[in-house]
């Protein structure tokens, strides 16, 4: 999604090894909150009633990074591939992203990489993986106190395949795909859902989808089509979750 690196140029092999694919987009690219655009905060204004926070008790610590055990798990995860991306790049041939990154030549050969491709960010510069990483936990303390730990791991798994199978849909057959923003995403896509469930104002996370949509259109290298999948499946997920959230309040 952002621009394509240079030390990422390395040809992956194809499903039978003659079909080449280009170095990597970065369809995870994310300029989100505190990004550096410079915008208002959505999760000042975003607080759902009756959330854990509100009634206190048990959950009242929820929200505040202290127990987000799914959201630590999926930033931890995504953090260690990186060092291990670096091991891989300085102590063999072989470039992890074109290993695990995702293009639809190989989904019929290679399915396993449409979630795998997930967790694999750019090199050198962390910025794509801080970007993402930093936006993730912003609306992990939004919504994991809100679903509880399976329901968020769900949610951003399947939003990660989401944003995979817009690549599959929209994307170029030849053409890699890595990092995080299916995911990240397809959680934009669920505090949509539940702001309107709860009757908050849209207006923010508005603005911050519209923005982030935006930058993968207007910005070469930048995989939108993981964006789009990825922000549908996390509201078409998250709607399934209701009923589920009502029971829990």
């Amino acid at each position: 999604m952002n621009e394509s690196p240079r030390e990422n140029s390395d040809d992956p092999q194809g499903p039978r090894g003659d079909r080449p694919v280009p170095a990597p987009q970065y369809g995870q690219y994310i300029s989100g909150p505190g990004g550096g655009s410079g915008r208002s905060n959505p999760t000042e204004s975003a607080r759902y009633p009756q959330s854990p926070q509100q009634r206190g008790g048990r959950g009242a610590r929820r929200g505040r990074g202290g127990d987000m055990p799914a959201s630590w798990s999926i930033i931890g995860l995504c953090v260690a591939v990186w060092g291990l991306q670096w091991l891989v790049y300085v102590a063999t041939p072989y470039n992890l992203a074109s290993i695990l990154g995702y293009a639809p030549v190989l989904t019929t050969s290679q399915p396993w990489r449409m979630l795998t491709s997930g967790f694999v960010h750019s090199m050198p510069s962390p910025v794509h993986l801080l970007l993402n990483m930093y936006t993730l936990y912003l609306f992990g303390r939004m919504l994991e106190p809100l679903l509880g730990t399976w329901r968020m791991v769900v949610l951003f798994v399947l939003s990660v395949l989401g944003g995979s199978l817009g690549v599959l849909l929209l994307g170029q057959p030849n053409v890699l795909v890595i990092g995080a923003s299916g995911g990240v995403f397809g959680l934009f896509g669920a505090v949509f859902i539940f702001m309107r469930h709860f009757k908050r104002s849209i207006t923010p996370i508005l603005v911050l989808i519209g923005i982030n949509l935006a930058f993968g259109f207007l910005v070469g290298g930048i995989a939108w089509q993981a964006h789009v999948g990825g922000l549908i499946v996390g509201a078409l997920i998250s709607l399934g979750m209701l009923p589920g959230l009502r029971k829990r309040r």
